[in-house]
């Protein structure tokens, strides 16, 4: 079993079963993975007038793809989160036509965070400060259809999933569509809710330490994972939780999510910016009933630790 590393001079905004691997593994092995942030042009010193000339064709900037020995399609590629290291900064915006709420944020916002330690701190507003609870936005392999795709939605083989429980010490179980798998990952987050619904997470270049393994006594249709406990650093003090009902679930977590701005703007002193991208590196949307038509109800759960002191 032998550690390799992997740089992110060359970054792939893509799915490709033809692309040519960057590293070759055995399984058993472990990679040091260099991660860049995630869009692959933003920069520390960034504006919110900088965001309309990002090059969508550059996002998301992954590192791979790696090619691991012994794994065939119908195998499952199992990938072990070891380690996540920050690089001092991220970011987090709203952008036009994007996230939940576009039709109410129709304007390019731009929040910048400083990450030291296990804490990433507001520059904007002093008293807002998160746990450095990372994971890596986008995990896969290459897909089975020949073509090369784009990588902002998930798929089969993984992608941009999202799903902040994938974290340190976590396992993650993904279905091998072609030989080697050709795993690619990036789109690291410092932090982000259960839903992101602003459609960015505190975006941030990363190290990231993985192990991969094949399992050829498993079958999946689509990626699975185990996570460690607790959930959260910040299931401490409670939460605040919104609720909206109706028949459409898309409309309720809109409505939840509105709420919930509601309330940090009349009672913790920030704009309606700041409140949707704090819902979406911080808040947990959940369906939290589904069973009783003809309304469901969905819910915004919002951690009081996050207000310092």
């Amino acid at each position: 079993m032998a550690e390799h590393y992997l740089d992110d001079s060359v970054t792939q905004p893509f799915w490709d079963n033809s692309v040519e691997p960057r590293l070759v593994i055995d399984a058993g092995d472990t990679v040091v993975i260099e991660c860049a942030e995630p869009s692959g042009q933003v920069e520390p010193d960034w504006k919110a007038e900088d965001l309309p000339q990002r090059d969508e064709s550059k996002i998301h900037a992954l590192t791979g793809s790696i090619f691991v020995k012994g794994a065939a399609p119908d195998d499952v590629l199992e990938v072990e989160i070891l380690d996540m290291q920050h690089k001092g900064w991220g970011w987090t915006a709203h952008m036009t036509g994007m996230g939940l709420l576009p039709e109410d944020f129709d304007f390019e916002y731009l929040h910048h965070w400083r990450l030291a330690g296990d804490t990433c701190y507001s520059t904007e507003m002093d008293h807002i400060q998160l746990p450095f609870e990372p994971h890596p936005g986008c995990v896969g392999g290459a897909p089975r259809e020949d073509g090369r795709f784009n990588t902002p939605p998930p798929r089969f083989n993984g992608g941009n999933v999202d799903i902040r429980d994938m974290t340190i010490g976590a396992t993650v179980w993904l279905p091998v569509f072609v030989e080697g798998a050709l795993f690619a990952t990036g789109d690291c987050h410092a932090a982000q809710g259960q839903g992101e619904v602003c459609v960015t997470g505190i975006e941030s270049p990363m190290t990231v330490t993985m192990r991969f393994n094949v399992r050829k006594d498993m079958h999946l249709q689509e990626v699975q994972l185990r996570r460690p406990s607790p959930v959260s650093k910040l299931d401490s003090k409670g939460y605040h939780i919104t609720t909206a009902h109706g028949p459409d679930l898309m409309q309720n977590a809109k409505n939840a999510v509105r709420y919930m701005i509601d309330w940090l703007t009349d009672n913790h002193n920030m704009s309606r910016s700041q409140a949707y991208i704090l819902c979406s590196v911080a808040g947990d949307l959940k369906i939290s009933e589904i069973v009783d038509a003809p309304n469901w109800i969905v819910s915004m759960h919002m951690p009081l630790q996050i207000f310092a002191g």
